[in-house]
């Protein structure tokens, strides 16, 4: 392979399912005949989709199970030829996950799954690369913070200009391109699983929401206090709804405006955990997300251990438009 640096990145997500059973840690992985190796599940990307997104369908199509996403783990990188036989980088991100459904059927490329304990499961796998996951979910599990649930912060998608809309501000609805990026949500929520949506009574909030709450049976929770009206008049309303939203500890989406999400995240970051196991610079990422604020459509996702005032972020990650 030649020594030059490759131009052409190839994105590729997968993710460790894991469970504990009878108190031991056992994590999922495949074997995949043509090349007789043993990793985890992971996959190309499908052109415009996204990592997470890509993660959780792979993790289907190879093992017959659906998963939701847990924090996020190392990538990995690593030089490949392309189709064209030119060199490329494989980039790879991953996620733990937990198993929510499925029936366990496996796909074309993969011949068998196994359920394994730490030990066994690092040596069986093929690649010494794959052991980067493994010890950073080893990690999550002996700080007791492996288990842990999403709350998703999505600023509304693009809205029709104030300017050329007579009607009272909060029915103004989302312009065609902001009706495709909330279908474009659709998949990228999906990877997380909220099963709680939140949002400002604000049209334009609520139908960012309605194509994930619709194809997944959720109610679209409206909240007063997160419109920019209430926001203006009480700020302090605002984070009461977050903090109850923690206090649930469940995996939950809240929608809201420019305005009020700087404080929010703000909120957040005083709660992220201080310890070596953080994979993400979160404070960085939620403090730049405050500061800079979060464009139209973005979707940010603080994975969560504890809830309620033990509540404590320990991942954060960025998914813009």
């Amino acid at each position: 392979m030649p020594l030059v640096a490759p131009q052409q990145v190839i994105p590729a997500a997968g993710a460790l399912p894991w469970r504990r059973r009878k108190g031991r840690l056992e994590i999922l992985l495949v074997h995949r005949p043509r090349y007789d190796d043993w990793s985890w599940a992971k996959g190309k990307l499908d052109p415009g989709e996204d990592w997470p997104a890509a993660a959780v369908r792979e993790v289907f199509e190879e093992t017959g199970l659906r998963v939701r996403l847990g924090r996020p783990l190392p990538c990995s990188a690593y030089l490949v030829l392309s189709r064209t036989g030119e060199p490329a980088t494989k980039v790879t991100h991953y996620w733990a996950a937990e198993v929510v459904d499925g029936d366990g059927r496996l796909e074309n490329e993969i011949d068998e799954v196994r359920w394994l304990e730490v030990g066994p499961a690092s040596d069986l796998l093929t690649y010494a690369r794959d052991r980067d996951q493994l010890r950073a979910l080893v990690r999550a599990e002996h700080t007791g913070r492996l288990a842990t649930w999403p709350l998703v912060v999505i600023r509304h998608a693009k809205a029709r200009p104030r300017s050329s809309w007579s009607g009272a501000d909060a029915r103004r609805p989302l312009d065609s391109a902001g009706k495709r990026r909330a279908a474009e949500l659709v998949p990228l929520l999906a990877a997380y699983a909220p099963a709680r949506l939140v949002s400002s009574p604000s049209l334009r909030c609520t139908d960012t929401l309605a194509p994930y709450a619709a194809r997944n049976g959720v109610r679209v929770r409206l909240r007063e206090e997160l419109s920019e009206e209430s926001y203006e008049k009480r700020p302090d309303l605002a984070l009461r709804c977050l903090e109850r939203v923690l206090a649930r500890g469940a995996a939950a989406a809240v929608c809201s405006h420019g305005p009020v999400l700087p404080e929010l995240l703000d909120h957040l970051r005083a709660r992220v955990a201080d310890t070596d196991d953080m994979d993400t610079d979160g404070t960085a990422l939620l403090r730049d997300a405050a500061r800079s604020g979060i464009d139209k459509g973005e979707v940010l996702v603080a994975h969560l251990a504890g809830r309620g005032a033990d509540a404590t972020v320990v991942a954060v990650e960025r998914h813009e438009v």
